[in-house]
């Protein structure tokens, strides 16, 4: 049975573009995409990023939804930390009402460093049946940063607790299911929210709390090779051993994104893929992902040793190349996670080529 291609969007602003132009490229994308036959197609949650204009993702899907017929929908991923379960419920509930039984509910932690094990050895590059798995990359000094304090005291309330995963995922349930009665019969209900047609998934970069609560409850997992390379095997690996068959799934189901740049050849390939390096930097600089740069802005960039060990790892696994390389690429990372499902992330300067490159891809994989 062949493998479903789907998409993750991040709305990105590029250099000498603005936000409007950014939102209009994510509606024609998805169109596009269904158009080409893609699966799902999933919006990111990011805040305080210059160059993303995914920050809210049920009213950018709800955009989305109006403008296409029947791809699925999603969040990769709410962030659960800085939501109520009802504010989750509601907006997607909406959502559902309007456009019945299209739309994943994707959650995740939000962000948070995590140090080290002590006795924890230190993971070197190694390649696995063909898919490199590189070192790690340490997000501890960019979480303690003082522009990141800066942005969480934006996020939640002062003195407010943010639920566990575990909390808030069953309040979302609870609320699915609606109504609520206490023990003297008081009750409340979701409205919109209770009896929606909702596929709740969970996302995760590493084998750790995410990825062991979606085998634990039986739910799908989606598992980040694009941003969390050097865990994807830990995360797989995670949630099979965890995964208890619920009342929706009866096995795993696992989908691994990937960053993806695809021409007509690939030194073309290559050249569109050239400013992706100098955007990851801005993210791991820690200024937050910058408008995507141009190829000429990109290739004027004086880069240092640090700079590139800084963004080694994302470089080597972007999947950069004709058809014919990216697919070969893909299957792979397939073959050796074990993917039931791929995600497909692809930012390039020029909305043509970012299109372009989907296109292709489309037509290159089985159907």
């Amino acid at each position: 049975m062949p493998v479903p291609l789907s998409v993750l969007d991040l709305a990105p602003l590029v250099s000498g573009g603005d936000l409007p132009d950014a939102l209009r490229r994510t509606l024609d994308l998805a169109r596009s995409a269904e158009q080409f036959g893609y699966h799902r197609y999933w919006v990111a949650e990011h805040h305080f990023t210059p160059g993303v204009a995914s920050s809210q993702p049920a009213l950018l899907l709800g955009q989305i939804a109006a403008v296409t017929d029947h791809i699925r929908l999603g969040s990769g991923a709410v962030q659960t930390g800085f939501q109520t379960g009802l504010s989750i419920v509601e907006q997607f509930g909406l959502l559902d009402a309007l456009h019945p039984g299209r739309f994943d509910l994707g959650l995740g932690r939000s962000g948070q460093a995590r140090a080290q094990k002590a006795d924890e050895a230190p993971q070197e590059e190694r390649v696995v049946d063909g898919l490199l798995i590189p070192k790690p990359f340490s997000w501890a000094p960019i979480f303690a940063s003082r522009r990141t304090a800066l942005a969480s005291s934006f996020l939640t309330q002062p003195g407010a607790r943010p639920l566990g995963l575990n909390e808030v995922l069953d309040q979302i349930f609870a609320l699915l299911a609606g109504p609520i009665v206490d023990d003297e019969g008081n009750e409340v209900t979701a409205t919109p929210g209770a009896g929606a047609d909702l596929e709740v998934w969970l996302l995760g970069s590493s084998g750790g709390e995410s990825a062991r609560t979606a085998g634990a409850r039986g739910l799908p997992f989606a598992a980040n090779y694009h941003v969390a390379p050097a865990k994807v095997l830990e995360a797989a690996e995670a949630y099979r051993e965890s995964f208890v068959p619920s009342a929706t799934r009866s096995r795993p189901h696992l989908m691994v994104s990937a960053d993806v740049m695809v021409a007509e050849d690939d030194e073309t390939a290559r050249q569109l893929a050239g400013p992706f390096a100098l955007w990851v930097r801005s993210i791991r600089t820690g200024l937050g992902a910058v408008p995507f740069p141009s190829i000429e802005e990109a290739a004027a960039f004086d880069w240092t040793d640090r700079d590139r060990a800084l963004v080694a790892d994302r470089v080597a696994t972007q999947f950069v190349g004709s058809p014919q390389t990216v697919a070969g690429k893909l299957r792979t990372l397939q073959r050796v996670t074990g993917a039931d499902e791929l995600l497909i992330t692809t930012i390039a300067h020029d909305h043509t080529d970012r299109v372009r490159s989907y296109e292709l891809l489309a037509k290159e994989w089985p159907a």
